[in-house]
């Protein structure tokens, strides 16, 4: 589940049209953020290599329903369905502590100074996230809360955690 492009694209991965909401072109689009009121506030979208102008925007359950410029009818928002929705990242603050996904896979993860491999994947649970870390004796997976990730240094390329044992 590593929604990730290389990290020199300036366009990020924030969702997927998982189908049409009502008969006016609506879209519902399944959130690859924390929350669907972050992917609710942004006024263009990408689709298909292609940028649209957010109409309207609102969180749904789960899901975000949007209108986009341009997609009017329901078949042409079926014509969507599936498709991987991106934002341009140069516009995007994020606030302390937070970091996107594919900025953080193929990171090197220590414990103290110990290497013990690189963030394969990230995990979206509904308590917490879960990093996927490969390394020389196999996978493992650590809950991405303050008791176990100490500290992520996207400049140096590192994560450093604190495992117990038995992780």
């Amino acid at each position: 589940m590593s929604k990730s492009l290389t990290s020199k694209n300036p366009l990020q991965e924030i969702g997927k049209v998982a189908g049409t909401h009502g008969v006016r072109g609506e879209l519902r689009i399944e959130p690859w953020c924390d929350s669907p009121a972050f992917l609710a506030g942004f006024e263009t979208v990408h689709l298909l290599g292609q940028p649209y102008k957010v109409q309207s925007a609102r969180p749904h359950k789960s899901l975000v329903l949007m209108k986009l410029d341009g997609v009017d009818t329901v078949e042409a928002a079926q014509m969507l369905r599936g498709s991987i929705l991106y934002i341009d990242r140069s516009g995007v603050e994020l606030p302390e502590g937070r970091h996107f996904i594919q900025d953080l896979v193929g990171l090197s993860v220590l414990d103290g100074e110990e290497r013990i491999g690189t963030l394969y994947d990230v995990l979206t649970a509904p308590a917490h996230d879960v990093y996927v870390v490969r390394g020389e004796d196999g996978e493992r997976m650590i809950p991405a809360v303050p008791e176990f990730v100490k500290e992520i240094d996207i400049d140096g390329g590192v994560i450093r955690v604190k495992l117990i044992e038995g992780m």
